[in-house]
Parts: structure tokens; C-alpha cells; sequence
């Protein structure tokens, strides 16, 4: 009996141009999509301006400026975000952004693993590997993330421990997955908060349900990674165990 050949070409998927320059590491869809709409890209020697054009990774060959694509390296980077800067590649304000702090360093494109909005300190990781990135923000499978938060009242016991059971805010349940008081002093307080889900101004959220505003928030670690001694505005690049420790954290 002859064995008919298997044809590659009908079983490998098939993703947008831009799509699958993002997810290589090489540019964020969005600058991806302006290099096809621009004639910088081809596939198989064709010049393609379709951000949507379908591809086969692995099958078709793929040219930005005349050059081969290929599986560009890893690497995460963890900086200490100071207060004021506005997580985005740009503003259309003019604010001051947290690529500020990478001024003249020439790295790769790189892009931020979530975010910490403008008033927010601390821990930020940034990477060039979208897909990788979406396992640490997944707000069912990241890692936990961990706050220092200090507040403009010393929360009693039972209000520590309410916050941490589901609340109703604008149609959405939230909690924290635990709370404790790290110090107080005569006015207000410092918490320790983690969080095992991502959302948008979760902590702030949260403590606003119980009239507690927020004076300062340090995120201070994601999963087993910690700030440590990291100086504001500085940032350094993980090795390859710390990754793979965040990786195995999922």
C-alpha cells in the first residue's frame, strides 16, 4: 500500500504578518503592522502591505528590510518604576513614560508585562517575548503579585480580613488573596497585599470600597522575583534562572 506524503504546508497554522513578527520578538504588532503597510516585509520574496497577510511560521521565509527573520533571544528585564511615569510606549499627553529610564541604554524593542499606572512604584518587568509575557499577566495562571501599600488609616483587624472575601465593585468581584499589617504609626498604616489576579487599579479599587485611599503603592515582588535593592529608576536584566523561576511559578 503507498503511503501518501504528509503535506506540511496544509497543517501548519497560518497568523497574520504582524502578528508573527510581535510574537517573535521583534516589534509590537502595532510597529510590525507600520513595516508591512510601509513595503519593509516579504514572504517568499513577495512584498506584502496586509498587516493580516497569513503565514506559516517555521514554513514561509520572511524578510523585514531585506533580512531574514529569525527566533530572536529571551530577555526580561526588571526595573523599579518611580512614581509619575506613565506606563506606555508613548503619551498622547506628552507625559513622561517609563522608557525615560532606559534613555541610551540601546536595547531592543522590549515591552512592559502589565502595567503599574502613573501614581504606582516598583517592579516592572519588560520583555520582547509576547507570548511568554501573556503567561505572567494571565489573571488566572500568573504568578502572585505583591504590594506595599500605605494607606491614610490603621485598618482593624475586621477590615483586614474583609478585604479579603469577594467584593462587589461596579458589577466586578474582587479580593485580595491576603492582607497584613506591616506598620502603623499615629494616622496611617502599611499594608502588605498580594494579589493572585490582575485588574485595572484592582488595589486602589479595593480599598476605596471600604473609604481607605491610597497614600503610596511599591509593588515589591511578582511571584519569587523580588525588587530587593533595585535603586528607582535603575533596572537590570534577569538570568536565565531567575525566568525559568518565574516560568515554574505558573
Amino acid at each position: 500500500m503507498r503511503m501518501q506524503k504528509k503535506n506540511s504546508d496544509a497543517v501548519s497554522p497560518r497568523h497574520g504578518i504582524a502578528r508573527v513578527l510581535s510574537k517573535q520578538g521583534l516589534a509590537s504588532r502595532t510597529q510590525a503592522a507600520g513595516w508591512v503597510r510601509e513595503g519593509r516585509v516579504s514572504v517568499n520574496g513577495r512584498v506584502v502591505r496586509d498587516p493580516e497577510f497569513p503565514v506559516r511560521q517555521g514554513v514561509d521565509t520572511i524578510r523585514v528590510a531585506g533580512e531574514t527573520v529569525a527566533v530572536v533571544e529571551r530577555r526580561v528585564l526588571m526595573l523599579n518604576k518611580p512614581r509619575g511615569l506613565v506606563t506606555s510606549a508613548k503619551d498622547e499627553q506628552g507625559r513622561d513614560t517609563v522608557y525615560r529610564c532606559f534613555d541610551g541604554a540601546g536595547l531592543p524593542w522590549i515591552a512592559p508585562v502589565g502595567r503599574l499606572d502613573k501614581a504606582s512604584e516598583g517592579l516592572l518587568l519588560f520583555c520582547n517575548d509576547p507570548a511568554w509575557a501573556a503567561t505572567i499577566t494571565d489573571p488566572e495562571r500568573g504568578p502572585d503579585k505583591t504590594y506595599h501599600v500605605q494607606v491614610d488609616r490603621i485598618p482593624d483587624a475586621g477590615t483586614i480580613a474583609a478585604l479579603q472575601v469577594d467584593v462587589d465593585i461596579d458589577g466586578v468581584r474582587m479580593s485580595a488573596k491576603s492582607v497584613r499589617l506591616l506598620r502603623s504609626g499615629e494616622k496611617n498604616a502599611w499594608l502588605e497585599i498580594v494579589l493572585d489576579e490582575g485588574r485595572n487599579r484592582q488595589i486602589r479599587r479595593l480599598l476605596a470600597a471600604f473609604d481607605i485611599s491610597v497614600l503610596r503603592l511599591i509593588r515589591v515582588a511578582i511571584g519569587p522575583l523580588v525588587l530587593g535593592d533595585l535603586a528607582k529608576g535603575q533596572w537590570r536584566e534577569l538570568g536565565g534562572e531567575e525566568i525559568a523561576a518565574l516560568s515554574v511559578s505558573l
